[in-house]
C-alpha cells in the first residue's frame, strides 16, 4: 500500500515560502526571492507528478475503481455526532487532477515573473502573493470538508485582491481588486448559505460522505417533505452553492469583476484569471456532482448547465470586440469556462454517460496549459511594446518569433484544431451536448466557431496585419519569460495524447470506462470544420489590411456597439447599486436612523439631563434646606392623614 503522507508538503512548501518572504521581505532582495519561490513551487510540482503516478497506476482502481485517500485528517470543530469541521488531505482522482494543474502552471508563472518583474521594488512582495495563492489554491482543491473548503476559498479571495491591487498606487488597480473582492464575497455569502443548510438538513459536512450514493438517498428521502417554490430544500442549499462557483468563475451575471481583473501584473492574469483559481467554481461543481445529479432530479445541474451555456455565449460574443488583448483573453477564459460548466450541467452519471463530467474536466486540464501561454505570450508582447491595445501592434512576427508561434499553438488549441489539445476535450463536450440537447449544442457548436475567429483575429492583428513603425524594435529580452512559453507549447501540443487514459482516470463515479475519439462521426468533422471556418473568415478580415472589418461593425450597429460596451453591465450594476440600492433604500434608510432611531434616543438622554438639572438642587450638602424639605414633608403628610381620616 503506498503511504501519501508526503502529500501534506503540496501546499505547506508554498506556505513557509509565503512566511519567509512576507516576514522577512527586507532580507530577499532580487534574485533570491524569486528562487526561494520557484524552489518551493518546483517541490510541490515534483510531489504532486508523483503523486499523479503513484494514485493512477502504482496504488490503481480497485475492481474497477479508483477509491479515494484520506492521509491527514484532523477535527476542528465538533457540533454533533456527525457535523464537524476538519482539516485534511483527499486523494481522489479530481484533486490528484488539480494539483498537477494548479502547480505546473504556478511553478512556470513563478520562473516567468522572475523577467517579468525585474527591477520591480515589491519582487518579494510580489513572490510572497503569488506563494500565498499557490497554497491557497492546493489546500482547496484537497480539502475533505465542505467547510474547509470555504476557508480556503476566502483566502484565495484575499490572495486575488493582493495580486490584482499589486500596482496599489495606480488608481485603476485599486478599484479592479476592490470590485473582486466585493463582486465574489457578495456570491460567497450564498456560498456560506448553501453550505450551512447543507449542514443543517445533510447532518454533515464531510465531503466523501455528501457523495456517497446511499447516504444521498437516505438525506433526499428525510427532506422530502422540505419545498420552497416547488423546489426542495437541498436543490436550493445547491443552487446557493453553485452562486458561490459563479461569482469565483465569473459565470454571468457575476462576471463583471474579470475582464478588470487584467489590471494586475499579467504573471496574476495567467495563474489566477486562466487557469486555476476562476476553474475554482467548476471544481467546486465537480466535487459534489453526486449531490448535484441525484438531488431534486438533477434541477440545480441543469441550471449548473444552461447558466454555463449562456456564459460561453455572451463572453464568446463581446471578446470579438475586444482591443485589449489581455481583455479578449480574460472574455474567452469566461467563455471557455462556460463550456466546461455547460459540460458538467448535460453529463450523465454511469458509464459513457458521464462523459460531460470527463469531458468538462478534462478540458479544465487542456485549457489550464494553452490558457496560461496564451496570457503569458500576451506579457511577453506588452513588455515588448509597452501597450495592451491591439492598433499598437502588428507585424510582431519577425521581432517576437518564439512568443509568435507558441502564440499559434495556442490559438490553434483552443481553436479545437487536431492534435492540439483542445480539440480532443471540446469535442467530447460538443458530443455529450448534443447526446444531452440539440439546442445546448447548438450552442457550444456556434461558441467554437466565435473562438476560432476571435483568437485569430487576435493573432493576426499582433503578429502580422499592418507594419508598425516601433521607436525601439521589440524583442525577447528574457530567457526566463520564454522558457515557459516553449513548456506550455509543448505541453499544449501532447497533452490531449492522454485524452484516452484520463477517460479512465477522472468519471463521475471513480469507476474505470474506456472511452474513443470517433474519427467518423460527423459530430467531430464538424466541429473541426467549425473551428477552421471560424479561422478562415479571421484570415480575410485581419491577416492584411482591409475595410472589412469596419463594414461589419457598421453593418452590425447598435449590436456591435452593445457587444463592445460589454452590453452595459456594468452601468446596469452601477444603475442599480446608485440610483436604487444607495438612493432609494440606503439614502431613506439612512435618514431614518438619523432622525427617528438616533433622535429618539438623543430625547431620552436629553429628557434625562433635563430632569436631573432641575432635581440635583436636592442635595445641595446644605442642612438648612434639608431641615425644610423635612418640615415640608412632615406637613404634607400630616394634612394627608387629617383629609383622610376626617
Amino acid at each position: 500500500m503506498t503511504d501519501f503522507g508526503y502529500t501534506l508538503w503540496i501546499p505547506l512548501l508554498p506556505l513557509i515560502s509565503f512566511i519567509l518572504l512576507g516576514l522577512f521581505n527586507r532580507f530577499f532582495k532580487e534574485p533570491g526571492a524569486g528562487y526561494i519561490g520557484m524552489l518551493s513551487l518546483g517541490i510541490s510540482w515534483l510531489l504532486s507528478i508523483y503523486t499523479a503516478w503513484q494514485y493512477f497506476f502504482v496504488w490503481g482502481p480497485a475492481e474497477g475503481k479508483y477509491e479515494p485517500v484520506i492521509p491527514f485528517k484532523m477535527h476542528w470543530i465538533t457540533f454533533g455526532e456527525n457535523l464537524s469541521i476538519d482539516m485534511g488531505i483527499l486523494i481522489d482522482p479530481i484533486s490528484v487532477m488539480m494539483i498537477v494543474v494548479v502547480t505546473t502552471v504556478s511553478f512556470l508563472v513563478h520562473i516567468y515573473s522572475r523577467g517579468y518583474m525585474h527591477g520591480d521594488e515589491g519582487f518579494a512582495r510580489f513572490y510572497a502573493y503569488l506563494s500565498l495563492f499557490s497554497f491557497s489554491m492546493l489546500s482547496l482543491v484537497l480539502s475533505v470538508n465542505l467547510f474547509q473548503i470555504y476557508i480556503f476559498w476566502e483566502l484565495v479571495g484575499v490572495s486575488s485582491f493582493l495580486l490584482i491591487g499589486y500596482y496599489f498606487v495606480k488608481p485603476s488597480a485599486i478599484a479592479a481588486a476592490k470590485k473582486a473582492f466585493i463582486v465574489t464575497r457578495f456570491a460567497d455569502f450564498f456560498f456560506l448559505v448553501g453550505i450551512l443548510m447543507i449542514g443543517y438538513y445533510a447532518g454533515t459536512l464531510d465531503i466523501e460522505t455528501l457523495n456517497n450514493l446511499s447516504f444521498i438517498e437516505k438525506i433526499i428521502t428525510e427532506n422530502q417533505g422540505i419545498v420552497f417554490m416547488g423546489l426542495s430544500v437541498l436543490t436550493w442549499a445547491l443552487i446557493l452553492i453553485f452562486i458561490g462557483g459563479a461569482g469565483k468563475s465569473a459565470m454571468f451575471p457575476l462576471h463583471i469583476w474579470l475582464p478588470d481583473a487584467m489590471e494586475g501584473p499579467t504573471p496574476v492574469s495567467a495563474l489566477i484569471h486562466a487557469a486555476t483559481m476562476v476553474v475554482a467554481g467548476v471544481f467546486l461543481v465537480a466535487r459534489l456532482f453526486p449531490l448535484y445529479y441525484h438531488v431534486g432530479d438533477g434541477f440545480a445541474l441543469r441550471v449548473v448547465g444552461v447558466v454555463g451555456a449562456f456564459s460561453a455565449l455572451f463572453a464568446a460574443v463581446i471578446a470579438l470586440t475586444q482591443e485589449d488583448i489581455k481583455r479578449v483573453l480574460a472574455y474567452s477564459t469566461m467563455s471557455q469556462i462556460g463550456y466546461m460548466m455547460m459540460a458538467l450541467g448535460v453529463s450523465g452519471f454511469e458509464g459513457h454517460e458521464g462523459l460531460g463530467y470527463m469531458a468538462g474536466m478534462f478540458h479544465l486540464f487542456t485549457h489550464a496549459m494553452f490558457k496560461a501561454l496564451l496570457f503569458l505570450a500576451a506579457g511577453v508582447i506588452i513588455h515588448a511594446v509597452h501597450s495592451n491595445l491591439m492598433k499598437d501592434m502588428g507585424g510582431l512576427h519577425k521581432y517576437l518569433p518564439v512568443t509568435s508561434w507558441t502564440f499559434l499553438i495556442a490559438a490553434l488549441a483552443i481553436s479545437g484544431i487536431p492534435p492540439l489539445a483542445g480539440f480532443y476535450s471540446k469535442d467530447e463536450i460538443l458530443h455529450a451536448a448534443f447526446e444531452y440537447s440539440t439546442v445546448m449544442w447548438f450552442v457550444g457548436f456556434f461558441v467554437a466557431g466565435l473562438t476560432a475567429f476571435y483568437m485569430f483575429r487576435l493573432y493576426f492583428r499582433i503578429f502580422h496585419n499592418k507594419k508598425t513603425e516601433y521607436a525601439h524594435p521589440p524583442k525577447e529580452d528574457s530567457k526566463f519569460m520564454t522558457a515557459p512559453l516553449i513548456i506550455l507549447a509543448v505541453l499544449t501540443f501532447f497533452v490531449g495524447w492522454v485524452f484516452t487514459p484520463f477517460s479512465q482516470y477522472v468519471t463521475p463515479t471513480r469507476e474505470v470506462f474506456h472511452y474513443e475519439i470517433h474519427w467518423t462521426s460527423p459530430l467531430v468533422w464538424g466541429s473541426i470544420l467549425i473551428g477552421l471556418a471560424g479561422i478562415g473568415a479571421a484570415y480575410f478580415f485581419y491577416f492584411k489590411p482591409t475595410e472589412y472589418p469596419q463594414k461589419v461593425a457598421s453593418a452590425f450597429g447598435a449590436g456591435y456597439k452593445w457587444a463592445k460596451n460589454k452590453f452595459y453591465m456594468d452601468e446596469l450594476y452601477m444603475f442599480v447599486t446608485k440610483r436604487i440600492i444607495f438612493d432609494k433604500i440606503s439614502r431613506p434608510a439612512a435618514w431614518f436612523d438619523r432622525n427617528i432611531v438616533d433622535g429618539f434616543m438623543d430625547s431620552i438622554g436629553n429628557t434625562t439631563v433635563w430632569i436631573s438639572e432641575k432635581i440635583k438642587l436636592i442635595q445641595s450638602g446644605r442642612m438648612q434646606e434639608y431641615a425644610i424639605y423635612f418640615v415640608y414633608g412632615v406637613v404634607i403628610l400630616i394634612l394627608i392623614f387629617y383629609y383622610y381620616n376626617y
